[in-house]
């Protein structure tokens, strides 16, 4: 069975009891990515953003590159047993604070899409704290619906645009 490679999305914005604070959960779930069989190609630094709705806490986020067998769905039912493992609980308010999130961005077949998984992500072009870490690791990947690479969408994102009269 041939590998395939993913990026992956992490954040945390809670205290973890074991772990500590959001950028040593990242560190912890990023190891635990590699114990776990994955083969983790390499991770960005971790960054600061504002949260997303009704949380009030920032965000660490990072973003990571592995290599594995599985195919979308089963990585997908991975990384919940991880989020699960690490506290985070399914259902609730929609964006609220998270010990753990782990999103699958984009991988290495293109496009994916069944009823619980779509890659490439829905949300990832509009979001600066997915594009910048992204892209510090993987600025050549290519968005398999625009074409354009990482790099290209994270400076479209956040560069200055002229004030309109």
């Amino acid at each position: 069975m041939a590998d395939h490679r993913y990026l992956i999305a992490l954040g945390s914005n809670m205290r973890h009891p074991r772990h500590g604070a959001p950028p040593h959960v990242l560190r912890a779930a990023l190891a635990h990515l590699a114990d776990d069989g994955l083969v983790v190609e390499a991770s960005s630094p971790i960054v600061s953003s504002a949260p997303l709705g009704p949380s009030h806490r920032r965000y660490s986020n990072a973003a990571a590159i592995v290599r594995t067998p599985l195919n979308p769905p089963a990585l997908l039912a991975h990384l919940k047993r991880i989020e699960a493992g690490f506290g985070r609980r399914p259902g609730g308010i929609r964006w609220r604070a998270r010990v753990l999130d782990l999103d699958l961005i984009l991988w290495s077949g293109g496009a994916y899409a069944s009823p619980n998984l779509i890659i490439p992500h829905r949300e990832f072009r509009h979001r600066s704290f997915v594009l910048q870490p992204a892209s510090r690791i993987a600025r050549d990947w290519r968005d398999p619906q625009t074409g354009l690479t990482l790099a290209h969408l994270h400076s479209r994102l956040t560069r200055p645009r002229a004030p309109t009269a």
